[in-house]
């Protein structure tokens, strides 16, 4: 073995690249623990419009802890995560002292089944609002389907001039819209031939010579025709 060079320079190597590695671990501790580097600020930024300033205290409190290399980004960023408004929390390390967290709010689109709301991007949150939203229902995990049809159908449904309140996307993935107007749309699923959304667009093409033409109020349309749809009207129920 010791007459072996190319053996003893592979230990040799190995030896030294053990010392750099303690070396490196043992700098890192004292770093970590080090009190010449304390963590002397954490600034919140963010537009915050629903998020108070006392539970965003709340959400720091006791993980924050640690000098400026310690801080655990990671428990920062899910105390903040916690806050049932906020979306995005971003946590950065602003040398020499400061830790900076970056919220981004949720803008509730609607409302979903019996709790929570929809954002803008199609993702379920818990908070809770006074504010008047429509009203989304389908099977877990359809929040982002039925969010970007939503948008398809008001467009669609825009010279109507009633704004849509509700979309419901069934067990059975069929569609069915309501406006403020009380105005009730059932549209049936999609299919490889005819989109809902050509079904819709025809009903809004014929309803200023058809039903627009009533006088009195429509309760429900059923689209699910291929060449027409069906009307009932209070009137004529039996």
């Amino acid at each position: 073995m010791w007459n072996n060079a190319r053996l003893l320079n592979a230990v040799a190597s190995l030896l030294v690249a053990l010392a750099v590695l303690v070396f490196l671990f043992a700098g890192t501790q004292l770093l970590l623990r080090s009190p010449l580097f304390p963590l002397r600020e954490v600034t919140v930024t963010g537009d915050l419009a629903r998020t108070p300033r006392a539970a965003v205290e709340r959400a720091a409190q006791g993980r924050i802890g640690g000098n400026f290399f310690a801080a655990d980004l990671t428990q920062v960023r899910a105390g903040f995560e916690q806050l049932p408004w906020v979306r995005r929390v971003d946590v950065r390390r602003i040398w020499p002292d400061r830790l900076e967290v970056r919220l981004e709010e949720h803008r509730a689109l609607a409302r979903w089944g019996d709790a929570g709301l929809v954002n803008t991007f199609g993702e379920r949150f818990s908070g809770d609002t006074e504010e008047r939203l429509p009203f989304f229902f389908g099977p877990a995990g359809t929040e982002t389907e039925v969010t970007r049809r939503y948008r398809a159908f008001a467009s669609i449904l825009a010279p109507l001039e009633s704004a849509l309140e509700r979309v419901v996307l069934t067990p059975r993935y069929a569609w069915q819209l309501r406006l403020e107007n009380g105005l009730a749309l059932e549209l049936g699923r999609d299919a490889a031939e005819v989109a809902v959304e050509s079904r819709l667009a025809r009903f809004v093409t014929a309803y200023p010579v058809t039903l627009g033409k009533l006088a009195r109020r429509h309760e429900y349309v059923d689209l699910r025709y291929p060449n027409g749809f069906a009307l009932r009207v209070p009137e004529l129920k039996g």
